[in-house]
């Protein structure tokens, strides 16, 4: 009785709620510890054993335990046994992306892509996606230039303009990823070769015959360099012949001309007009040095002045017809 009166007193204190939390506490250290040993025994049977601390020790130091040790046995399934359980630890910590480094490793062992894993983790580490880039090192891909539903436009030299759609097929250059020009400069670089190569046609009818010649012309500059692919090809996609620009500028050349012309024309029409105003002004002056020295009589301005009264009446009467 004795004993039922304090079991009874210590639940009765608080004694049950310490003994949950206690309970909980258990069940939360068993699953996570045996957390810890089903990753170990995964490693184990996977013929990678992985020590039961360094997997505790990854938890504790804020690393996925399951992401190292799937990397680590993936890795030594595929027959590559030189990459460490520190390696990947340290490119995680570095704030890589373990499991996508460990398929482009992969990736490249099984296509015989010399790729080493500082290589990739460098290129990881650099913001390039190292598994695609892999992918299409195996598996060239076709970049549009200048973009899909866009046209380079260039302009032969006899004046028309030819807008033009390419086709570029690349594959990643690993030695060159890290540093290398991006999938614009490539765009960029073609573009401007077309414009070069449509630019020194001597007539539009010769790229349309030959459309190869602009890719031959073009693959020779060499436009892969420094960059992160390799150009295979170049194929011409479309050609749609634009409008005559040459025509339209001698057009707007001749329409300038034309106005340049009327502008000197009105500027000596108007110079002529203020030397006949300059040369009236002087008239009153001459006519009453003639009235002093008696060259001209009275009689004869008035008879002038009905020369000039008649002048005007007939200008005005021509005006009014």
């Amino acid at each position: 009785m004795i004993i039922f009166g304090e079991v009874s007193n210590f639940f009765m204190g608080g004694g049950l709620v310490v003994l949950l939390i206690l309970l909980i506490a258990g069940f939360l250290f068993l699953s996570t510890f045996f957390r810890f040993i089903s990753l170990w025994f995964q490693a184990f049977v996977s013929g990678t054993p992985i020590s039961l601390f360094n997997i505790i020790g990854m938890s504790l130091r804020k690393i996925p335990p399951k992401v190292i040790v799937n990397a680590r046995i993936t890795l030594f399934k595929s027959g590559i046994k030189t990459v460490s359980v520190a390696d990947l630890e340290t490119h995680y910590l570095a704030g890589g992306n373990v499991l996508n480094v460990v398929g482009a490793i992969i990736a490249a062992e099984k296509a015989n892509i010399a790729l080493s894993w500082r290589q990739a983790t460098a290129i990881d580490l650099a913001g390039r996606d190292i598994l695609e880039a892999v992918r299409t090192s195996v598996n060239p891909k076709v970049i549009d230039c200048p973009g899909e539903g866009k046209y380079i436009s260039a302009v032969a030299k006899n004046g028309i303009q030819l807008k033009c759609q390419a086709r570029v097929t690349v594959r990643t250059n690993l030695q060159q990823l890290v540093g290398g020009a991006t999938e614009e400069t490539i765009i960029a670089r073609v573009g401007e070769g077309i414009i070069n190569s449509i630019g020194s046609s001597a007539s539009h009818l010769d790229v349309l015959e030959a459309p190869q010649m602009i890719s031959s012309l073009v693959l020779e500059k060499g436009l892969d360099a420094q960059t992160a692919f390799e150009i295979l090809s170049i194929d011409i996609a479309d050609i749609d012949v634009s409008e005559n620009i040459g025509a339209r500028l001698q057009a707007d050349q001749a329409e300038s001309d034309k106005r340049i012309a009327q502008a000197k024309a009105e500027e000596r029409r108007a110079m002529g007009v203020a030397i006949l105003a300059e040369a009236e002004a002087e008239v009153p002056k001459a006519m009453a040095e003639a009235f002093r020295k008696g060259n001209l009589g009275i009689f004869d301005y008035y008879k002038l002045k009905n020369v000039q009264a008649d002048t005007e009446m007939r200008k005005t009467l021509a005006e009014i017809e």
